[in-house]
């Protein structure tokens, strides 16, 4: 790929000229990409997007949220990219330019979470354990992080460390959970509700930006926008009751056998979550130190004022999440830290 620098204030700064940004350094590097799909769990087809430069000897496979696309990343992968690391991103089942379950494309459905473990499990052979990395790391969003958990949990040794941004643990209900329970359970027994759309919920529709619960970045949640009125095919909507129940007991699986992890953690947790449940990642992080094996700092790392899309934040604490990530993989690297900020690397 093209050589490029970015300057020492770039992360601190970028919102103010976001624009020119967008349609002049990002899209040049969006259009250097390669994209793939694989064959998933019964024959879903997966799609994906690497950035590789043959100066790189480590990755970051990223693993995005529910709904979300990789075609909402270009700006993640960049600074990646320009801190000296190749990176791939999957897009997983029943979303983003992946193969849909059902016929309404809109509702946001998994059959079993381990799909999507399973799924990811095949891009992580070929994409990064058959390309021989000195270093290996992975980088996760919401549902995507209960997705890496679950793998983790399978093959601990897949990569030397994991970032986890608002991991998708356990969800904000509008009820208490054991009344969720009872009604999930209920709804599984009834195929005509249990693939529908979970209530209050239904077809993708663009919010407007004063109520949002995504980010105070203006200007990126309007890019995201932009993403999905563009190229409606990657438009998915509320959650089938299905999916709920799946990632709620999916949620629960993970804590109870945290134990099982090994690879090194981070985890970063939004000040103003509205989505998650943020005492599911005290609980995890708990049940990582009952084991012996502490997430970084022993607690998460909690983004002040964040809401829950940490990495599509202001800048100021987008910089911070990212400088946090990238001084926790450079210490799992081994042998001297290379550098770790933008103004101290050229690729």
């Amino acid at each position: 790929m093209t050589s490029f620098t970015l300057s020492s204030d770039d992360w601190l700064t970028r919102e103010t000229q976001f624009a020119a940004f967008a349609t002049g350094p990002l899209l040049d590097f969006w259009r250097q990409r390669e994209e793939g799909e694989f064959s998933g769990v019964d024959g879903v087809p997966i799609r994906f997007v690497r950035f590789r430069s043959a100066r790189h000897q480590r990755v970051v496979v990223v693993s995005p949220g529910r709904i979300e696309s990789y075609v909402k990343y270009p700006e993640v992968a960049y600074d990646l990219f320009h801190c000296g690391y190749d990176v791939v991103i999957v897009d997983h089942r029943g979303q983003g330019r992946s193969g849909r379950l059902l016929a309404d494309t809109h509702r946001g459905h998994v059959v079993n979470f381990a799909d999507y473990v399973d799924d990811f499990e095949q891009l992580w052979l070929r994409e990064v354990e058959s390309r021989g990395y000195r270093q290996r790391f992975a980088l996760a969003h919401s549902m995507g992080g209960a997705i890496l958990a679950q793998f983790l949990q399978r093959r601990p040794q897949a990569f030397d460390a994991a970032a986890f941004c608002a991991p998708m643990f356990g969800i904000q209900l509008p009820m208490p959970g054991w009344l969720a329970d009872r009604i999930l359970d209920w709804v599984e027994t009834r195929p005509a509700i249990r693939d529908y759309y979970a209530v209050g919920t239904g077809q993708w529709r663009p919010l407007p930006y004063v109520v949002n619960v995504l980010t105070h970045s203006r200007e990126r949640y309007r890019r995201s926008l932009r993403y999905y009125a563009d190229y409606p095919e990657l438009q998915v909507g509320g959650p089938t009751y299905h999916w709920v129940r799946e990632s709620i007991r999916a949620g629960r699986q993970i804590i109870a056998q945290a134990g099982k992890i090994t690879t090194p953690l981070l985890l970063l947790q939004a000040g103003e979550e509205r989505v998650v449940d943020n005492r599911s990642h005290q609980a995890f992080c708990q049940a990582l130190s009952d084991a012996g094996r502490p997430c970084e700092g022993g607690l998460p790392w909690v983004i002040n004022g964040a809401r829950h899309e940490i990495l599509f934040e202001r800048d100021a604490m987008r910089a911070e999440a990212l400088n946090a990530i990238l001084r926790f993989f450079a210490q799992h690297l081994g042998g001297a830290l290379p550098p770790t900020t933008p103004s101290e690397v050229r690729t």
